[in-house]
């Protein structure tokens, strides 16, 4: 996207985003999570590590995976494919001219520093636009970069906790959780993903960058949907109440002869079919309509568990779908893994470590066609890279562009 650029993916394969550069300086999973899906759709993603260990989530485990090469962590391996290595101190001056060199050349410069760390490293905002005034700044903190609490530092299970998503999690309002996975960060990761494509659309038509700032809370609260105008428009305070859904009956998971499905009754038609299917009384005057349903949940969950009781989780499946209820089963990630249509969706990518040999890691959400129906989804990918493994290379490049220049 920008006239100087030469840049292309690190293994040639094209995308969305190809000549597109991205400096990646963000450690730990949302940043580094926001620059995975850019190299996903084809942007070249240099990622900048500290010499003295790189990247936070090199030293996360176990699990870890060891080697005569040397140990690597899952959790990195989790969010870092199509990226190249370099390090860099950036407390160093010459290595701070490497970091200019390429901020020179970038389109987008991804960073999750503290708010006002990079400023006191010489790259603030207003720096960087002299040096690049077409770079597009993705920003992420942890609770905003301004307000009364911009300085907290950002985890997850914090940010979890403080946006209120762990008041809706759990058995019970007593039982607060966290959700299973870092999902602030990863949020936020797609959404500073989001809103660096559209600064990139908007500098196609003003020629200048801008910064994108989200934030794990704000990247929470945001997706509160519904559970948050219960309580900004109808003034109910929302409460974790385990596997069931607040507003719909029946819709949650419901316990069988060997074991659990989920079933999802969302309109009156699905509820007349359903109870036909399994011997409910639909003229009960607690099951007349979603809104008695919900009130009488408690006791509609018990009707429902009682006929279920009679089927194994598979039997009752065929049943459900044969109803043409929505329904499902609760797998296990080895069982997600191993699943057809999972692979049918290009969601477990294959590709080849120089240390680990082949791997797989849990494919991006996205695909993409032609009108007629080729796909031209990105379907070869580069293995998350080892510290410093591109350091020669990068350098080599920026050497010659120099010279070039000159």
């Amino acid at each position: 996207m920008s006239g100087t650029n030469p840049a292309q993916t690190s293994d040639g394969q094209p995308g969305p985003l190809t000549g597109t550069l991205v400096v990646d300086l963000s450690r730990a999973l949302a940043g580094p999570h926001a620059g995975m899906m850019l190299g996903d759709l084809g942007a070249r993603v240099i990622k900048v590590e500290n010499p003295s260990g790189g990247d936070d989530t090199r030293g996360w485990g176990p699990p870890f995976i060891d080697t005569a090469g040397g140990r690597e962590s899952t959790y990195f391996l989790s969010c870092n494919r199509n990226k190249e290595s370099i390090t860099l101190d950036l407390k160093d001056e010459d290595d701070k001219g490497v970091l200019r060199e390429l901020l020179r050349r970038a389109d987008v410069l991804v960073e999750n520093f503290r708010p006002g760390t990079l400023d006191r490293l010489g790259f603030d905002p207003v720096t960087l636009e002299e040096l690049n005034p077409r770079l597009v700044i993705l920003s992420i903190s942890g609770f905003g970069h301004d307000g009364p609490e911009g300085q907290r530092a950002g985890y997850d299970q914090i940010a979890q906790g403080e946006a209120g998503l762990m008041s809706l999690t759990g058995s019970g309002p007593d039982d607060p959780q966290r959700v299973g996975v870092p999902i602030g960060d990863v949020l936020a990761g797609i959404h500073g993903a989001y809103g660096v494509l559209a600064a990139l659309l908007q500098r196609e038509q003003t020629g200048r960058g801008q910064v994108v700032r989200t934030s794990l809370l704000s990247s929470i609260v945001s997706v509160l949907a519904f559970q948050g105008t219960r309580w900004t428009v109808g003034g109910q305070v929302p409460q974790a109440q385990g596997n069931h859904h607040p507003s719909i009956a029946p819709y949650g998971l419901f316990r069988c002869a060997d074991g659990a499905v989920q079933i999802a009754v969302g309109s009156e038609g699905l509820w007349k079919r359903f109870a036909d299917a399994f011997g409910l009384d639909r003229d009960d005057p607690r099951w007349d309509g979603n809104a008695q349903r919900v009130e009488h949940r408690n006791e509609l969950i018990a009707v429902i568990e009682d006929a279920f009781s009679a089927y194994g989780s598979e039997e009752l499946l065929g049943r459900l779908e044969e109803a043409g209820v929505p329904a499902g089963k609760v797998r296990t990630l080895d069982e997600v893994f191993a699943w057809e249509q999972t692979r049918s969706q290009h969601l477990l990518l294959g590709m080849e470590h120089p240390t680990l040999g082949h791997l797989e890691v849990p494919g991006g959400p996205l695909r993409y066609f032609q009108p007629d129906g080729t796909e031209t989804t990105r379907l070869q990918h580069t293995a998350p890279p080892r510290l410093g493994e591109h350091d020669e290379g990068v350098r080599a490049w920026l050497d010659q562009l120099l010279v070039g220049r000159g």
